[in-house]
């Protein structure tokens, strides 16, 4: 079963955890959803408020729930209490209501209800605006993924900070200092109008793909945490093609994209957590349904549509679901490298394409185009030459390979060249 937009949960499971366990899968999938309408009703300015209700109510589960055991319906509860401790809040104080709300300044009466509506559709429709709101161009590009995580995805400080392999305190400041900027921009949390989506939509895809890249590419140790930031890009790129304005072909060509990444994941890794090279795969343990999911949505992504990278990436991310190792399969795949090159040239597509073109064409073709690159700093380039070189003159690939050793920092990829380098030297 594949779902993107919601996570299944039925009530007889909660009764399988303690709440210890239960309140930390809460705190994932329900205090983004929270977090985002509160945001949206306060306005960018009041972040810290809205973060500070939702922290209140689950710092308010783990203590009753703690004494008293688990209410009937857990999720349930949380919303009704971070509703009332909403209503309470505006209450005590009205000036702040005044400002956030004409709406809420109409309906601020003591003797009536406040409406905090928590809605499936305004949860929603709540993320999709603060999509649009965090992944703004006024702010860098790894604050935008910070914050995607954080208000979004519901990761703290510590998971990011994992995440960029990088302390807590640096990912600290990156967050405020990027609250603090669109704050300052008056950057508001509302449906984007068409002509935003226009604008914006490329940033926010962006934002959205390099967040899939940092788990599926992440050199973290911690398989979870790079399963489910891959897990919250995709389903916040769901939230995308699910919404009538923002489901344009590149969104649908990004999320294709993912799913015939994703649907490979149980088969990159081996039960040591040493990567699998795409050859050595076991194509029993790709996901057929996400394959079929991706296809979908690609099919989608190519009905009137002027071709982006992510159509094309996802054009040779299909293709890698395809285990026949058929020269027309790579000729397929170098095409679509060549036109991806011309769309938006990358130092890593280029090496990509010249391993495609090796396939496809022969390893003596793939060497000219490779040393041309000329990648002196990038273990990748060593890597690959020393594999083009091998069977060839096993005592160039040697040295290649040896320097690609000497630059790699990566403890995985660093036993997969040592691997190829004793392959090398075990031959007679």
């Amino acid at each position: 079963m594949i779902v993107f937009a919601t996570n299944v949960f039925c009530k007889d499971d909660f009764f399988l955890m303690q709440p210890t366990e239960l309140l930390p899968h809460l705190f994932r999938t329900e205090y983004r959803k929270i977090t985002s309408v509160l945001c949206k009703l306060f306005g960018i300015e009041y972040i810290e408020v809205a973060e500070d209700i939702v922290s209140e109510t689950f710092l308010a589960a783990a203590e009753l729930w703690g004494m008293k055991g688990l209410p009937e319906n857990p999720t349930a509860w949380l919303y009704s209490v971070s509703k009332n401790k909403t209503r309470n809040y505006l209450k005590r104080n009205q000036l702040f209501a005044q400002k956030i709300s004409e709406q809420i300044t109409q309906s601020l009466e003591l003797t009536r209800e406040i409406e905090i509506d928590l809605s499936v559709k305004n949860i929603n429709d709540s993320q999709l605006a603060m999509i649009f709101a965090v992944c703004n161009p006024c702010i860098p590009i790894e604050a935008q993924i910070g914050l995607a995580l954080n208000l979004l995805c519901g990761f703290g400080v510590d998971e990011i900070a994992s995440a960029f392999l990088t302390n807590k305190e640096v990912i600290y400041k990156r967050l405020q200092r990027a609250k603090q900027k669109l704050k300052a921009e008056k950057i508001k949390i509302e449906q984007p109008t068409k002509t935003e989506i226009n604008n914006r939509l490329p940033t926010v895809l962006t934002t959205l793909y390099l967040l899939f890249n940092e788990g599926y590419y992440s050199t973290s140790q911690n398989k979870i945490l790079r399963k489910e930031l891959c897990l919250e890009a995709m389903r916040l790129n769901y939230l995308l093609v699910e919404n009538e304005i923002t489901n344009q072909p590149p969104a649908n060509a990004l999320l294709s994209l993912m799913c015939f990444h994703s649907s490979r994941f149980e088969a990159r890794v081996n039960e040591s957590g040493e990567n699998i090279l795409y050859e050595d795969q076991d194509p029993n343990l790709w996901n057929k349904e996400i394959i079929e999911k991706g296809t979908e949505f690609l099919n989608i992504a190519f009905k009137n549509s002027v071709v982006t990278k992510y159509h094309l990436e996802a054009g040779i991310a299909y293709c890698h679901t395809q285990k026949e190792d058929s020269k027309q399969k790579w000729e397929t795949i170098l095409q679509l490298y060549n036109q991806l090159l011309q769309i938006e040239y990358s130092p890593i597509i280029a090496l990509n394409r010249t391993y495609a073109l090796a396939k496809a064409q022969g390893k003596k073709e793939a060497i000219i185009e490779a040393e041309k690159l000329n990648l002196t700093t990038n273990h990748l380039y060593y890597s690959l030459l020393g594999n083009l070189y091998t069977d060839l003159d096993n005592a160039k690939a040697l040295k290649y390979l040896e320097t690609a050793l000497a630059l790699v920092h990566s403890l995985e990829d660093r036993m997969i060249i040592t691997k190829n380098i004793d392959r090398i030297t075990a031959k007679p």
